[in-house]
């Protein structure tokens, strides 16, 4: 009889190892599930490989400390844990690897739309024609959703129910963000001239 999909053979507890092997076990594990998945993975699924109740937070510290002076890094982005290259390495990846696809390569309005997005999700077309005081394309929308940075909102509860955009966990990847509330604040903006107080 085959086995049901949840059941399983997989050792999570590892009881028959010493403590400090387990530990290590457990923290190669985590390694190999972010070294194999593209995306963030969250603390729950890599609860899914080390023992009932092990703290993964604990196990992720370690790992970043054994990272240590290593070309990459441990990092919380979006919604889970990934393994990433440390950025003082991204001229030697560009220099060697064909990395063009991988870049953002936004133009500089396509960038104020999505900042635009960010802040004020979930917005319409509309919306973001009143921000910006003029049509924003679908061109340029589509761009955009075409590189996962947004997706499609609710629809808004306005006349004709348009379509509301806001980011991704694309977007805070890209932009090497946890979650939305690390976006920076109107006055950091100002600060480094991205909006002008004045306006």
């Amino acid at each position: 009889m085959a086995k049901d999909h949840g059941e399983t053979d997989f050792d999570r507890e590892l009881n028959d190892l010493p403590a400090e092997l387990r530990w290590r076990e457990w923290m190669r594990r985590i390694e190999a599930v972010l070294f194999a998945s593209a995306s963030p993975v969250p603390s729950k699924d890599l609860a899914r490989v080390v023992g009932q109740g092990v703290s993964v937070e604990l196990l992720i510290e370690d790992l970043a400390a054994d990272l240590e002076g290593r070309s990459f890094e441990v990092a919380k982005v979006a919604s889970g844990w990934m393994l990433r290259t440390r950025p003082s390495y991204a001229p030697a990846i560009r220099t060697a690897a064909d990395v063009g696809e991988q870049t953002l390569d936004l133009r500089e309005f396509d960038v104020a739309v999505l900042a635009a997005i960010a802040y004020h999700q979930p917005v319409t077309r509309d919306g973001l024609k009143d921000i910006f005081g003029k049509e924003i394309s679908r061109d340029l929308i589509g761009r955009l959703h075409a590189r996962g940075l947004i997706g499609a909102g609710p629809r808004s509860p306005r006349r004709g129910a348009p379509y509301t955009y806001v980011t991704t966990d694309q977007f805070l990847m890209a932009f090497d963000l946890e979650t939305l509330q690390d976006l920076p604040d109107g006055e950091q903006l100002e600060d480094v001239g991205f909006i002008n107080s004045q306006a």
